[in-house]
């Protein structure tokens, strides 16, 4: 929450520290979307004016180790992903899964503010990655008129010392 009022701070000059929503969700000023992150010695939240971008959907990911990431696999990864991992070979595992946790994480936070509908794990999915963190992601079930069924968005992440940090951001 620190870094949450910080960036208002520095973006509009806010003095303020979101609230805690009863969805657990920070409670941003009506015109600001953001996201607010934290694992092991870091924490990150990133704010804009939502006549900009409509949903900010950070998530901040200690990079799993192969044997946790294999057995974790089956609880964040859908049919069609495992197969895809499958076919690449055991070299990126870790990374992969961490990844689709984090970005499937900041999906949600994205979009939660947005169509104000649950949704878990098994209702998106990684459709392609690339090494320079470029993430595609499509929606496997429909949130609201916007945001249906097969509707795909665009993802970044970066890896540094051992952590994955994956945005998604809504314009």
């Amino acid at each position: 929450r620190v870094c949450a009022r910080a960036a208002l701070q520095q973006l509009e000059g806010l003095d303020c520290v979101p609230a805690i929503g009863e969805d657990r969700a920070p409670v941003w000023p009506a015109h600001i979307s953001g996201s607010i992150t934290h694992s092991t010695g870091r924490a990150a939240a990133i704010v804009a004016n939502k006549a900009h971008w409509r949903g900010l959907g950070m998530d901040l990911e200690n990079l799993l180790n192969f044997e946790r990431a294999e057995r974790l696999a089956g609880e964040i990864l859908t049919p069609p992903e495992l197969q895809r991992m499958a076919a690449a070979g055991t070299e990126h595992l870790a990374l992969l899964v961490t990844l689709t946790f984090s970005v499937k994480e900041s999906l949600f936070k994205a979009l939660y503010p947005i169509v104000q509908q649950r949704f878990y794990f098994e209702h998106a999915e990684v459709l392609e990655w690339s090494a320079d963190g470029q993430v595609r992601l499509r929606l496997l079930t429909d949130l609201s008129s916007e945001w249906r069924n097969g509707s795909e968005l665009d993802a970044q992440f970066a890896v540094k010392d051992g952590q994955l940090l994956s945005l998604v951001s809504i314009k």
